[in-house]
């Protein structure tokens, strides 16, 4: 079960404009906490709903997350400082199955931070593929460097790295069969053009759906998802059942079709 802690936070730094990291202290949390779940986090003492933010990073007793300011509640999540208290219930739901062999970890935008968890939680050799619109929008590089055999980074304008989506050196990899499986978060758009391209090679694919979520416990429906499972279609609960679902059983929405 999904507890409640009171974490200080020891660094808050802001690594590109609009974009936030914080790292807090709690033994506990850390030691629970697995690559893919999510914290739930109070974003001041106005608010009732709490907002969802993917774990980027555990070392020893201390977790980090990356995030972006886009309303109220980040803004104020923005404004904590090394000293402030932050009101955690988590670790939440249903993280990456990191598989024996050779993975790649696909992380787009803010969806990027998460994937280095994973990258951290890997058994054996890890890529990673990060792909952001811009050289000013590019995060965690030198920490994907640390812990992964190589990192493609690609951005939309040719800015930085290779120009283009993620799956141009997805596609060459799973081509070349250097890989076991595929790890991925990001834009919906995206992770449907990896996990298509997962299926055109034979490659297992993992994808991590970011949806808004109001009570983090699968009983207020906000994040229902639609998933298929021997043949016949449910509703999903993201935060419950997910967010971390194989990516087989996503029925991808229509605005999410991408061409590869």
């Amino acid at each position: 079960m999904p507890e409640k802690y009171i974490c200080e936070i020891i660094e808050a730094t802001i690594p590109t404009d609009n974009v936030h990291a914080l790292t807090f202290i709690s033994a506990d949390l850390a030691e629970r906490a697995r690559a893919g779940q999510f914290l739930h986090i109070k974003c001041g003492d106005e608010r009732i709903l709490r907002r969802p933010f993917g774990i980027c990073e555990v070392s020893g007793d201390t977790l980090k997350i990356v995030f972006e300011v886009k309303g109220e509640g980040t803004r104020w999540l923005a404004g904590r400082k090394a000293g402030d208290t932050l009101d955690i219930i988590g670790p939440l739901g249903n993280g990456f199955k990191i598989p024996d062999g050779n993975i790649i970890v696909v992380g787009g935008g803010l969806g990027s931070p998460p994937m280095l968890f994973a990258a951290e939680s890997a058994k054996s050799g890890v890529t990673a593929i990060l792909g952001f619109r811009d050289a000013g929008r590019v995060i965690l590089v030198s920490e994907f460097e640390a812990v992964c055999d190589r990192v493609y980074l690609t951005t939309d304008d040719g800015s930085l790295g290779i120009r283009g989506q993620v799956t141009r050196p997805l596609e060459e990899l799973l081509a070349a069969g250097c890989c076991d499986a595929v790890l991925t978060c990001g834009q919906l758009v995206m992770q449907r053009a990896v996990a298509e391209l997962c299926v055109r090679y034979g490659t297992p694919c993992q994808v991590s759906l970011e949806e808004r979520m109001g009570c983090g416990i699968g009983a207020c429906l906000v994040c229902a998802c639609q998933t298929r499972k021997n043949g016949r279609e449910y509703m999903s609960r993201v935060c419950r059942d997910g967010p971390v679902f194989d990516a087989t059983e996503v029925v991808w929405r229509a605005e999410c079709i991408a061409v590869v």
